[in-house]
């Protein structure tokens, strides 16, 4: 079984989608270690789709499939404020969510200097 992931940032500050904006996506055991899987960059539509993000090389084809089980998201934020000139509060936001079947995942993040919110999205 495997599912897809994508996210989508949209800035509600400037009012616009949020580009240039790092993303690592980690799975986490059962001992809640996280290790690196994969990392994308937000596009200048603010999306990481399925099909864009680069896996860790060291990481086989089996664990690149996105299995049932824990995972986060982590938004580099502090880099993309910068480039706003922007005090942010968040230098980063980890999203932790559960993976609980094949489906697609979609992981919006509303983001500002001081605050974010994320729900599953479709």
């Amino acid at each position: 079984m495997s599912a897809s992931l994508s996210s989508h940032i949209l800035d509600t500050h400037l009012g616009r989608p949020a580009a240039d904006i790092a993303v690592a996506l980690r799975r986490v055991d059962s001992d809640s270690n996280a290790t690196l899987l994969a990392h994308g960059t937000t596009n200048s539509d603010g999306r990481v789709s399925p099909d864009s993000w680069q896996f860790d090389e060291a990481i086989s084809t089996a664990d690149r499939e996105l299995s049932t089980g824990r995972y986060t998201l982590t938004f580099d934020t502090q880099a993309y404020f910068d480039t706003q000139n922007l005090t942010a509060f968040y230098p980063q936001v980890i999203i932790d969510f559960v993976v609980s079947d094949s489906s697609h995942y979609h992981v919006p993040l509303l983001l500002s200097a001081h605050g974010y919110s994320t729900y599953r999205g479709s």
